[in-house]
């Protein structure tokens, strides 16, 4: 079948790209400074806490550990963007396309087949990641957070997410513009997430509001706050002792939301590829 065919060739396309050779690299150097770090914030926490409890010494794990998935987490929000950007309008913009759509081919395979492989590839570059981060947590110091499984499928989610809206932007705008519309949504997403944070912290009804509404736009930074209230303990999400703890966790509709969010971005993408006069 022609879709799994063009999934193949993407993610081997992808895959030769320097972006992606030079972001292993330096998700690798990540890891080891991850590591080393983790290693001596861990030996220096046990110093000076050697008489606190066992859930005192997790809390301090945990912190450390979810510092690193923070990390991932916009690693793979700059892989996903940088790498499938110009996907679609830069082989529009060269004319490259032309050889898909002369063929035999029902243009929504070319797009669905193309989102497929980076699919792949960002799954592959994201278990590489979290789960290096995961393993490093546990040679270190034994430690593993709850629900480690759940956490990882939200931050998949977040990437496939905005690699969608790429992917539909990538049909209607230029490189540089498509860029710009998905860094910029993100922005908004990101500042947003945190207004909100605060204003649920002092009890601003108004900035809380602000948040929920860049939710809605773009719901990355839900995402987020969903997978980090998985993966912290229980304790410090009660009592918001970690800068990753949210006074206002996104629910599963929120989730939801963002399921259907991508499948709508995915489907505007393949619309406005099969009508546009290439």
């Amino acid at each position: 079948m022609a879709l799994f065919t063009l999934t193949k060739l993407t993610f081997r396309e992808a895959s030769r790209r320097k972006i992606l050779l030079a972001a292993v690299l330096l998700g690798v150097v990540f890891l080891v400074v991850f590591g080393i770090g983790f290693s001596v914030i861990l030996n220096d926490y046990k110093a000076h806490t050697y008489r606190a409890s066992a859930s005192v010494l997790e809390q301090g794990e945990n912190l450390i550990l979810m510092a690193g998935l923070y990390a991932v987490n916009f690693l793979t929000v700059m892989m996903t963007v940088l790498t499938s950007v110009d996907t679609i309008s830069g082989e529009i913009n060269t004319g490259t396309i032309h050889t898909l759509v002369s063929k035999p081919v029902p243009r929504w395979q070319i797009i669905l087949g193309k989102w497929l492989g980076f699919v792949i590839l960002l799954t592959l570059y994201l278990i590489m990641m979290a789960g290096g981060v995961f393993l490093t947590s546990y040679l270190v110091s034994g430690y593993m957070p709850p629900n480690p499984v759940a956490g990882m499928v939200l931050l998949w989610l977040n990437a496939i997410l905005l690699l969608s809206v790429s992917f539909w932007g990538g049909t209607r705008l230029s490189t540089l513009a498509n860029g710009v519309m998905v860094f910029g949504l993100f922005g908004v997403a990101f500042v947003g997430g945190w207004v909100e944070q605060i204003g649920a912290f002092f009890q601003n009804q108004t900035a809380i509001n602000i948040g929920i509404i860049s939710s809605l736009i773009l719901p990355t930074d839900a995402l987020w706050k969903r997978a980090a209230f998985e993966m912290q303990t229980s304790i410090s999400n009660a009592l918001g002792l970690t800068p990753f703890s949210s006074s206002s966790v996104p629910s599963p509709i929120m989730v939801v939301y963002a399921v259907l969010y991508l499948v709508v971005a995915l489907a505007l993408g393949v619309r406005a590829f099969q009508r546009r006069d290439l």
